[in-house]
């Protein structure tokens, strides 16, 4: 008894875990760190512009643009907590990481993209607003109340990803330490316990249901109703108008969750008919290549930040 006790503390406390990456792929670690390394810099740069943008240029204080500020820093957020340990792993083979470190980064992974969710769905009721009730825009959506949601979002993450801590900390762990993949994660770490982990398993699928799996439903019922006002509009130019206002947003939604949602089944219901390397590459990219994509979309496809860094950038080329 005493023994067990003693083994316990010391795989919790003092054992340091081994994260190994992508299994089947080791050959090409270094050929696939420097995608990943351009992206994660191009993502940093690229969120950190458009924070700065938006933060400086009073043109840019609107709805549609503040949500885009959280997007961003969600989005360096979430590239930040994962991809450094991914190159260090990569290039260094330094995969140790102690398990309160894993859990932390477990903790903040799943809270991130809790977040930049509600953060998608802040942004699905901004475009909600803006065409069905164009001329009660501001009226409706005020500082205040982007302020709340925001608050809000956040509030609501952290209640339900804080408890995936004390998940993962009951079970009992005995000896093994590889984990196969190239961050921690919930289930990835709850599979290294010997005892039984439908807890872990049920109140991941009950959190998947009724935060991420929610925000989806209701972002499909925005778009449904944007749909339907759009369409009566009787002139087509307006109509197309309405739509790219559109475009940007829908196509970070698809990047966003259709990576997700396919680690998220792969990882509890896949078992082995999704090759390991496939489903760990899939969940690596989709912790860098939503960051990186989003500020170019919206770069490119957004007029107003289109101009302003036109300006900004004929500014430092006259000054030089």
């Amino acid at each position: 008894m005493t023994s067990s006790i003693s083994l316990n503390h010391t795989n919790l406390r003092d054992i340091w875990y081994t994260l190994i990456g992508i299994p089947g792929l080791e050959d090409a670690y270094i050929w696939l760190a420097i995608p990943i390394c351009s992206m994660y810099i191009v993502a940093v740069i690229g969120n950190m512009f458009l924070i700065m943008l938006i933060s400086t240029e009073r043109s840019l204080h609107e709805p549609m643009y503040i949500f885009l500020l959280m997007l961003a820093l969600a989005d360096i957020f979430l590239s930040t907590v994962t991809i450094p340990k991914i190159l260090a792993i990569f290039w260094f083979q330094a995969g140790g990481i102690s398990f309160a470190s894993c859990v932390s980064q477990m903790f903040f992974l799943h809270f991130i993209f809790v977040t930049e969710s509600g953060i998608l769905l802040s942004m699905a009721f901004d475009r909600y607003v803006a065409i069905c009730y164009p001329l009660r825009y501001t009226n409706i959506l005020t500082s205040s109340v982007i302020n709340r949601m925001g608050i809000a979002f956040v509030t609501r993450s952290f209640f339900i990803c804080f408890p995936l801590i004390f998940l993962v900390y009951r079970l009992t762990y005995c000896g093994r330490n590889i984990i196969r993949h190239s961050y921690c994660e919930h289930m990835g770490i709850a599979r290294l316990a010997c005892d039984s982990i439908k807890v872990n398993i049920y109140y991941g699928v009950i959190v998947a249901l009724f935060s991420t799996c929610l925000d989806v439903v209701l972002i499909i019922v925005s778009y449904i109703l944007i749909l339907c006002a759009v369409f009566r509009i009787p002139s087509r130019d307006a109509r197309l108008k309405a739509l790219g206002t559109c475009g940007s947003h829908v196509c970070v939604i698809l990047l966003f969750y259709t990576p997700a949602f396919f680690s998220f089944f792969a990882h509890r219901f896949g078992g082995h008919s999704i090759p390991l390397h496939v489903h760990i590459l899939l969940a690596n990219l989709y912790v860098v290549v939503p960051p990186t994509v989003n500020s170019i979309i919206y770069g490119v496809k957004t007029k107003q930040i289109q101009e302003r860094v036109i300006q900004v950038f004929s500014l430092g080329t006259t000054v030089h």
